[in-house]
């Protein structure tokens, strides 16, 4: 059966995954016609669950409803601070279960909530909360730590509550501790039962603001509708049904008194991928999601063991470190059914390693950014093992096209940059309207990668056009670490590459020459990154260079020989 065949037996008229169109801003979109219609509605659905556990986090087990009732006391407690449809709720912490209840508790107010990347700087924080206009912010202690000196240049900002706080101090009487609102996660089952009311929500509403690095090195706020999140919760469903359809299989019927799906969830809440395409269908359909304060693979084994985990992955790095650990064999990893990751470049031999060590899990890899609210593209089981170096082909509402430098239509097998189109792409930029006329182009998104199609729809992602790496699924834009660089005094020439990496897919490397008569070491000038910028973005090595970096005639620097130079 073709990927055509098969999408169009999934999505016929009166399936679970039946499509239709809707209007979007003037223009025709493909959708799934029994979405959830919001976070309000998926949220509801997850309270269905019950006492099933939900989140895993040490010692803590919080159920459906233990959640529900969290996210539903912090929701009223925002409303008696004022909290409108609209305003923003910022929330900034690791991966705890105070995170969801967060989200959800601003999402189910109306408010556009605004996750921001845990492992920036206080500086990168104030950017984005002032940027943003953040009226509430929900954030942990070790965070508060780090932007505690930045509170005052944010007047907006009308109250912070503060998770696992300790008890630390702050001078600024905006500041108070989640646990006054609702406790511990120990205690949640114990909170009122509180009625979600009725359901004001649409799936046009503004639901989200996920900031990602721009190429002017400041990041850019990704406007994103209900519409856009609760689309992953039928795209997952739909990768997992058609890899059964392509080998002559019927699906299987979900069970709902069978064995509890889990995953193991190592990539951050506060990325698209984390939220959009693994929270929210996790509460959705029932799934258990085990978190881990930091990625290790023994501690990930015992978890995948004592926790029964169903799905693991994220990015390639953690399946490569399983693969080749060398105490594997100690622990029971029978319950994997997925390793599926995507976010950083894999080599096409991690697909045949899967199979080999894990023979009952399916492979998965599949291609989206933030721009897309995660999910664009799937790619599993034997489709993945035939084309280890696709990321799958389009999910069944969404388009893709290569288009060349003029913007016309490329055929199967051309080179070109990626375009995408459906109901999954974001509204556009946060205030950011140069931004968005470049990147948006009649409701089609500007990837920035150049890619082909074969005749079946697979995408091959070859390059990207914009001068980016991914470090283990972190973005890094080139221009943001080398305006840092240019900060130092005794920097002339700064320029940054990536460099193959087996498990993070490629790491920053700097290529640095000094002004004359001026001294710094490697190591000084990736501690002046490191003052400025989060601890992903710094240079893995500094290569000080006595000669000017070469440049074309136009005077950009020529990174194609800098990267010569680093395989050489």
């Amino acid at each position: 059966m073709s990927i055509a065949q098969a999408h169009a037996a999934l999505t016929a008229p009166g399936q679970m995954l039946e499509i239709e169109t809707v209007m979007i801003e003037g223009r025709p979109v493909k959708a799934w016609k029994h979405a959830p219609p919001s976070l309000a509605h998926v949220f509801a659905a997850g309270r269905g669950h019950g006492d099933k556990i939900f989140l895993v986090n040490e010692d803590e087990r919080v159920s459906f409803e233990a959640f529900a009732r969290a996210t539903l006391q912090l929701a009223e407690h925002f409303k008696g601070l004022g909290l409108a449809k609209g305003d923003r709720v910022a929330v900034i912490m690791r991966n705890l279960p105070e995170w969801p209840v967060a989200f959800f508790a601003a999402a189910l107010c109306g408010a556009i909530v605004t996750p921001l990347n845990a492992w920036w700087t206080g500086a990168e924080l104030e950017f984005a909360l002032g940027d943003s206009g953040t009226r509430f912010v929900v954030i942990d202690g070790e965070r508060l730590s780090r932007l505690s000196e930045h509170l005052g240049s944010l007047p907006g900002i009308e109250a912070v509550l503060v998770a696992r706080g300790d008890g630390q101090e702050t001078a600024d009487p905006r500041v108070s501790a989640l646990e006054d609102v609702i406790g511990t996660p120990h205690g949640w089952a114990a909170l009122p039962d509180r009625s979600l009311g009725e359901i004001m929500l649409q799936p046009e509403d503004e639901a989200t603001l996920f900031y990602t690095s721009g190429t002017t090195g400041k990041p850019k706020g990704a406007l994103g509708t209900h519409r856009n999140i609760v689309s992953n919760i039928m795209a997952s469903a739909c990768s997992g049904a058609r890899a059964y359809l392509r080998r002559g299989e019927m699906p299987p019927v979900p069970d709902p008194a069978g064995p509890q799906k889990a995953t193991l969830l190592s990539v951050p809440f506060f990325h698209a991928t984390g939220c959009h395409a693994v929270l929210s269908p996790s509460l959705f359909a029932g799934a258990k999601l085990v978190l881990m304060r930091k990625w290790e693979p023994l501690e990930a084994m015992r978890l995948i063991e004592a926790e029964r985990v169903t799905g693991c992955g994220g990015v390639p790095t953690i399946a490569w470190q399983i693969i080749e650990h060398p105490d594997r064999h100690r622990f029971d990893l029978s319950s994997l059914e997925t390793v599926s990751y995507g976010g950083a470049p894999s080599a096409p031999e991690l697909v045949r390693q899967i199979k080999a060590v894990f023979p009952k899990a399916m492979p998965g890899n599949g291609w989206g950014m933030t721009e897309t609210s995660a999910t664009f593209t799937s790619h599993v089981g034997e489709d993945y093992e035939h084309r280890p170096d696709s990321c799958g082909p389009a999910v069944p509402v969404c388009e893709l096209q290569v288009r060349d430098p003029d913007g016309r239509v490329l055929p199967p097998g051309a080179v070109g940059e990626l375009f995408g189109y459906g109901p999954n792409v974001v509204k556009g930029y946060w205030n950011r309207p140069e931004a968005n006329a470049e990147t948006f182009v009649d409701g089609w998104v500007r990837t920035g990668d150049l890619a082909r199609l074969d005749e079946e729809g697979f995408c091959f992602i070859l390059d990207r056009a914009k001068d980016m790496l991914i470090r283990g699924g972190e973005n890094i834009y080139c221009v943001e670490v080398e305006s840092a660089l240019y900060e130092h005094p005794a920097v002339m020439d700064a320029a940054l590459v990536g460099r193959p990496h087996r498990t993070l897919g490629e790491e920053p490397v700097a290529f640095v020459t000094l002004a004359p008569g001026a001294d710094a070491s490697a190591l000084e000038l990736q501690a002046h990154v490191a003052a400025r910028l989060a601890a992903f973005k710094v240079p893995v090595a500094v290569m000080l260079q006595a000669e000017p970096l070469p440049r074309n005639a136009n005077g950009k620097i020529l990174k194609r020989d800098l990267k010569a130079l680093l395989e050489a």
